[in-house]
């Protein structure tokens, strides 16, 4: 059973809209859709509240690279297990469009994942990762994160959202695998690109024979 679900992003009007926050998107979107607020707690530095059922859900208001402290606190003093806690992130390894579920593994660079882990001390806990794709070539992931999302892409993070919010009542009441088979089963196809044909092989131009040689060969002598 999931207990705490923590979005990651950074505060602030001029990061609302970057791909960092697609954490904080999930969740303020679950809380309007469900009726309930998220209140400013300041004694765990974040934005919480809770649903009907009981679950907790935190947005750590302390940036990024220290959204462990909020869900060290929250959860110490409730005292949820690693395992009872997931985290929903943009994933820079994804294309816009894809959401999957795990449980554990590498951060893979992410600030939050890392302070989360340390904080917590495990990697036990489970984790909703929202594709935001990669940089350009040449592009720093850290800059990439940080800026707002092309409307393309921005539609395509938006509809994995909405197949995330349906499977969001199956991970709280513990049935992970119904939801990990849900969720990634109904993640849209892409269409194959047509062939090219193959153009047809040209011919080298046949060698030009010299007349000197012509005569040489089969003149008269």
């Amino acid at each position: 059973m999931i207990r705490l679900v923590v979005g990651l992003g950074n505060p602030g009007k001029e990061y609302e809209r970057t791909r960092h926050n697609a954490g904080f998107w999930l969740v303020e979107r679950f809380a309007q859709a469900s009726g309930f607020t998220l209140r400013k707690d300041p004694k765990f530095k974040a934005l919480v509240g809770k649903n009907a059922a009981g679950a907790w859900f935190l947005l750590p208001q302390s940036f990024m690279n220290l959204s462990g402290q909020p869900v060290q606190m929250l959860a110490g003093f409730f005292k949820f297990k690693p395992e009872e806690i997931l985290v929903v992130h943009d994933e820079l390894d994804f294309a816009p469009g894809v959401a999957r579920i795990k449980q554990g593994g590498g951060i893979a660079g992410h600030n939050g994942l890392r302070d989360i882990s340390q904080r917590l001390g495990s990697h036990d806990y489970w984790r909703l990762r929202l594709g935001v794709g990669k940089p350009p070539a040449g592009g720093e992931g850290a800059d990439y994160v940080l800026q707002k999302p092309a409307a393309e892409d921005k539609a395509a993070i938006d509809q994995a959202i909405d197949r995330s919010l349906a499977v969001l009542p199956e991970m709280l009441s513990g049935d992970m695998q119904a939801a990990i088979q849900k969720l990634h089963s109904s993640e849209p196809v892409k269409k194959a690109e047509p062939e090219k044909k193959a153009e047809p092989e040209k011919k080298a131009p046949e060698p030009q024979k010299s007349p000197g040689l012509l005569k040489s060969l089969f003149g008269k002598k």
